[in-house]
């Protein structure tokens, strides 16, 4: 059977992986995918990465090192990913946020964040980030780029400001949380998936809405 995607995007290793695999499974098999809209998130993201195009390190937070923004919503594809030792038919593909190019040589990829909360959700998006890496370590075309530092930019708004005349604002605050590189977690990751997808359906999953919304609509409609 045609695969209808042979590129893995790096949020698909974090959020879809620790979703549904029923629906994972037919995203990647048949192109079918839930839609979903976040378009205020979409909004305030694409506006941090603006606000720090050209910046240099200290200008996003003191404990990045010395370096500037290179790049910023670029796409980047990888080779071919081997699995059991083999060259598999898929490849990474996504676009990053921002791109650092530190005094060094070396590189950094940085994810912007606009949370409700500030907390610490590295651990969750270190996958997601290492594909970016891998990708930028091992791309199809160009040249490859060193990755030294991956980590979340995140801005939490704390209190409104401003008044009818001049109009309102956001307090925000800004935290840095660093990624430790784990390539051997990648690795792992990417085998686990590429089983789930290649293997036959699995089954649905008793907490996913998108899997409770189709099987209760069979039962109103008789299996329509």
């Amino acid at each position: 059977m045609s695969r209808a995607r042979e590129f893995i995007s790096p949020s698909d290793l974090t959020f879809s992986w620790n979703g549904c695999h029923r629906c994972l499974w037919l995203n990647y098999n048949h192109g079918v995918k839930a839609p979903a809209f976040f378009p205020l998130v979409g909004e305030l993201s694409a506006m941090q990465e603006k606000h720090f195009k050209g910046a240099k390190s200290k200008d996003l937070h003191p404990d990045i090192k010395s370096g500037k923004v290179q790049d910023l919503g670029g796409w980047v594809k990888s080779l071919p990913i081997t699995y059991n030792s083999n060259p598999s038919p898929y490849a990474i593909r996504g676009k990053y946020d921002l791109l650092m190019e530190f005094d060094d040589g070396t590189y950094g990829v940085i994810d912007c964040k606009f949370q409700g909360k500030n907390n610490d959700k590295s651990d969750f998006y270190s996958p997601q980030l290492e594909a970016y890496a891998f990708a930028l370590e091992n791309p199809l075309q160009g040249p490859p780029r060193q990755i030294s530092v991956l980590g979340l930019l995140v801005w939490s708004p704390e209190s409104p400001k401003g008044n009818p005349d001049s109009g309102f604002s956001l307090n925000l605050s800004s935290a840095w949380y660093p990624i430790t590189r784990n390539p051997e977690g990648l690795a792992e990751r990417i085998q686990d998936f590429i089983e789930v997808i290649s293997g036959e359906v699995p089954p649905a999953d008793s907490t996913c809405e998108t899997c409770k919304f189709i099987t209760d609509r069979r039962e109103i409609f008789g299996g329509e």
